[in-house]
């Protein structure tokens, strides 16, 4: 399907950056070098991840939904990642892509329209559910409590490797979850920044800023969600001044 991007005003051409944003946030993670204490099993599922950005460049949305299947698949195979945050990562950006769809693809008519916007809404919701139960979980826990928790699980399915390289492979998922402690509220507040998008565009406009205003909870410098709220408000849009653009705000931390 050939998406034609309007360049005529709307009202919130702002929420754009929420259906970016994710990848912005999570990028870093996927980027990293693979290397030998990568675990295995999710290496390929890293290598596909790297075709996200270009897919989406060039709106080929019928192999973003395929990638990020592929990629569901492997996580799912093993019991440690099937509610893992790099699961709720998916589910966020397969709401990006229906709204983006529904948002930006002239061609679509009223009624499939809604039904993106509901597909859009069910993966944004599931993503909601991943990340916050992923929190209760691990956002208080240190370093040796991760590897109470999740070592015996994270290990079936490795029993071909040697003990230190299982060692290597626990390490480097006990960092993994730890720098996800502080990055996942900030992939929370954008899966909540486009359920505000959802019902802005079905003009729930109660619901919006209630879920813009979650976002900005969780992540006080999500300025997509900022500007969307400040738009339902009536209040001036704030732009990011010299100083922001240079200097990112760090990530939160807990």
């Amino acid at each position: 399907m050939t998406l034609l991007v309007s360049n005529r005003t709307r009202a919130l051409i702002a929420i754009m950056c929420a259906l970016v944003l994710s990848a912005i946030v999570i990028s870093h993670f996927y980027y990293k070098s693979v290397n030998d204490s990568v675990d295995p099993r999710i290496v390929e599922a890293r290598k596909l991840y790297e075709k996200y950005n270009l897919y989406t460049q060039r709106n080929e949305l019928k192999a973003v939904f395929w990638l990020m299947d592929s990629i569901e698949q492997i996580y799912a195979s093993y019991p440690h990642y099937k509610n893992s945050y790099e699961v709720g990562v998916l589910y966020n950006n397969r709401a990006a892509a229906y709204l983006t769809l529904g948002l930006f693809a002239d061609s679509i008519l009223s009624g499939a329209r809604d039904s993106l916007f509901i597909l859009a809404e069910d993966a944004a919701n599931t993503s909601v559910n991943i990340y916050s139960h992923w929190l209760d979980i691990f956002s208080e826990k240190e370093s040796d409590d991760i590897e109470d928790y999740i070592s015996e699980e994270f290990l079936l399915g490795l029993e071909g490797y040697g003990d230190n390289q299982k060692r290597r492979f626990l390490e480097r998922r006990i960092e993994d979850i730890v720098e996800a402690q502080s990055e996942t509220p900030r992939r929370l507040s954008v899966s909540y920044t486009n359920l505000g998008v959802i019902f802005r565009q079905r003009q729930d406009y109660e619901s919006a800023a209630k879920y813009y205003k979650k976002a900005i909870d969780l992540w006080g410098a999500n300025l997509t969600a900022e500007n969307n709220l400040n738009v339902l408000l009536g209040r001036p849009v704030r732009k990011r001044n010299l100083i922001e653009k240079l200097f990112p705000p760090e990530r939160d931390k807990n």
